[in-house]
């Protein structure tokens, strides 16, 4: 793991515990050359999702461009990250159960509008007006 403050690959593993139920692993590094701590994530790596776009093209599903659309809509809200992180966990996880290979782009956001209408109206008028 490459030191996001000096580069360096030396650390060592502080603390390491399961993260948003058992799909991932938690773990707090800390930097043998600078001393900073920082957190990764392992993730178990699945079969890829592949998102089709209006157009019919296809794309990989990416979850960080998910949640920067979150957090665009959220961003004058007082939605925490954490909230829009496990937002995005959980449509993530449903996706992965109900759709094999492909899933719709419409799908996806109309999760999206779920999750946000329940959380906060404004975030979710904001992010429905971008992607209607």
């Amino acid at each position: 793991m490459k030191c996001p403050y000096c580069g360096t690959t030396r650390d060592r593993v502080i603390d390491s515990r399961a993260a948003k139920g058992t799909r991932s692993v938690r773990r707090r590094r800390e930097c043998l050359r600078c001393g900073k701590r920082f957190t990764t994530y392992e993730y178990i790596e699945e079969v890829p999702l592949r998102v089709v776009k209006k157009d019919r093209g296809r794309e990989p599903f990416d979850r960080n461009k998910l949640l920067g659309g979150l957090v665009k809509a959220c961003e004058k809200r007082p939605v925490s990250m954490q909230k829009l992180e496990s937002i995005v966990d959980s449509i993530e996880r449903q996706l992965q159960k109900n759709f094999d290979r492909e899933v719709k782009a419409a799908v996806i956001g109309e999760l999206a509008m779920k999750h946000l209408h329940n959380l906060d109206q404004v975030a979710y008028v904001l992010f429905a007006s971008v992607y209607r």
